[in-house]
C-alpha cells in the first residue's frame, strides 16, 4: 500500500526551511565567489534572496528601501554588530530571520528579550546533575543561543533588546568588542571561547513600547543602527496584506481571498488611521495602538477565517468593520471612539467600491 502523504503539522518553518531551495539555488551560484568569511552567499546574493531576483525565480519577501537593506547587509560584515529599531510590525523580526538564514543558513539562534531574560539564557548554562558529578567541564556546559552562534561562526538573533534590564543588556559588551566569551568555571583553553568567523549579532528594539530600557551608550557604539519604517507606498502594502492574508488561509486550510476592493478598504484604514491623516490631507486623532501592516495582515486573515467559519466564505466590508474594532481595542478604549469617528467623518463621505457598505458595518465597532 502507498505511504500517506506526510503532513507538516509546523504552523510556520523557519526562513531556512520554507525557502531552501531557494537558498540553495543562491548558495550554488555564488559557490565560486569571494564571499565574507563564514558567509554562505555574497552580500548580493544576500539582497537578492530579501528583495527577490525574478530573472532567477527569487521571490520577494519584503519591502523595503535598497539602501536601507544593503546597508544591513554591510553592517553584518563589520567588526559591529546590527541594530534595527522601528515601530511594532514594521517586520524587523522577519528581516532578520531573513539576514540570518541567508548569511549563515541558520535563524533559530535567538534569544527573546523580556525583563525575565538572564545571563544563563543568552551565553550558557550548566547540567547541574553533570556539574555536581564531574564539575564544570565541556560535558556538563549547556550552551545557548551567542555560545552557540560564537563557536559555529552564525548569526545571533536578539529580539527585543530594550526589553530587557541595562545590566543584562550589557553582557553583549566584551563579546561585540573583543570577539570572545570568558567562561570562568573552565581550565585551560576551554576558558575563553573566541569567535568564528561569521558570527555577529542581530539586535531589534520597538520604539512604541512602554517601560523600555535604554540601551547604554557604551552597547550603542557596538551597533550600527537602522530604521525600518512602514510601507511607503500604498500599492506595496496592499499587495504584501493581501499576499500574506492568501497564504495564512491556505496554511489554516481556508480557501478564500482577500478581493482587491476589500484590501483596499483595509490597507486605507490602516494607513489612514496609523498616519493620523486621511490621503486628502485631513487631520485625525492619533491611535496608541499600532495599527501597522502585520496588524492589518493579521485583521484580514480573521476576516477570512470569520467569513470561513461563519457566513458564504468570500470576505466583505462587514468582516473588515468587525476586526478593525478588535484590533482598536488592543491598548486603550478611547482608540475606538477614534475609529468610530474616522467612520462616520471620514468613511461616510467616500464613494464607490464597498464604502458605503463598510460605513454601514460602522455597528460592529458598538
Amino acid at each position: 500500500m502507498p505511504k500517506p502523504p506526510t503532513i507538516d503539522t509546523k504552523q510556520r518553518p523557519a526562513a531556512e526551511v520554507l525557502h531552501a531551495e531557494e537558498l540553495q539555488k543562491l548558495a550554488a551560484a555564488d559557490a565560486a565567489k569571494p564571499k565574507p568569511p563564514g558567509w554562505r552567499m555574497t552580500p548580493q546574493s544576500v539582497l537578492r534572496f530579501i528583495l527577490g531576483d525574478p530573472k532567477t525565480g527569487i521571490a520577494a519577501k519584503f519591502v523595503g528601501r535598497r539602501a536601507m537593506l544593503e546597508r544591513c547587509v554591510v553592517a553584518l560584515a563589520t567588526n559591529r554588530g546590527l541594530m534595527m529599531i522601528g515601530e511594532p510590525g514594521t517586520a524587523k523580526s522577519w528581516l532578520s530571520e531573513l539576514l540570518a538564514a541567508a548569511i549563515s543558513g541558520d535563524s533559530t539562534l535567538t534569544i527573546q528579550g523580556s525583563a525575565g531574560t538572564t545571563e544563563d539564557a543568552i551565553k550558557y548554562s550548566w547540567n547541574y546533575a553533570l556539574l555536581l558529578a564531574e564539575g564544570p567541564g565541556e560535558k556538563s556546559l549547556v550552551p545557548a543561543p551567542l555560545h552557540r552562534g560564537m563557536s559555529d561562526g552564525k548569526i545571533v538573533r536578539f529580539e527585543e533588546i530594550t526589553r530587557c534590564p541595562v545590566e543584562i543588556q550589557d553582557t553583549l559588551l566584551s563579546i561585540l568588542s573583543d570577539r570572545l566569551m570568558l567562561v570562568p568555571e573552565l581550565k585551560g583553553e576551554g576558558r575563553t571561547l573566541y569567535a568564528a568567523q561569521g558570527f555577529n549579532v542581530i539586535a531589534t528594539a520597538n520604539t512604541r513600547d512602554r517601560g523600555v530600557n535604554e540601551m547604554s551608550a557604551a552597547l550603542k557604539r557596538r551597533f550600527n543602527f537602522e530604521t525600518v519604517p512602514p510601507i511607503e507606498q500604498a500599492e506595496e502594502e496592499m499587495a504584501l496584506v493581501q499576499r500574506e492574508t492568501v497564504r495564512l488561509l491556505a496554511n489554516a486550510g481556508v480557501e478564500a481571498a482577500l478581493p482587491p476592493d476589500v484590501a483596499e478598504l483595509l490597507v486605507t484604514t490602516f494607513r489612514e488611521l496609523r498616519g493620523a491623516k486621511t490621503s486628502d490631507g485631513k487631520a485625525l486623532e492619533p491611535l496608541t495602538t499600532a495599527m501597522s501592516t502585520a496588524e492589518a495582515v493579521s485583521t484580514g486573515f480573521a476576516a477570512g477565517l470569520h467569513a470561513s467559519y461563519f457566513g458564504s466564505g468570500r470576505i466583505t466590508a462587514e468582516h473588515i468593520a468587525l476586526h478593525v474594532a478588535a484590533t482598536a481595542l488592543k491598548d486603550a478604549a478611547d482608540d475606538l471612539k477614534k475609529v468610530r469617528h474616522y467612520f462616520n467623518h471620514v468613511v461616510k463621505d467616500r464613494k464607490g467600491g464597498h464604502w458605503a457598505a463598510y460605513f454601514e458595518a460602522r455597528k460592529m465597532l458598538d
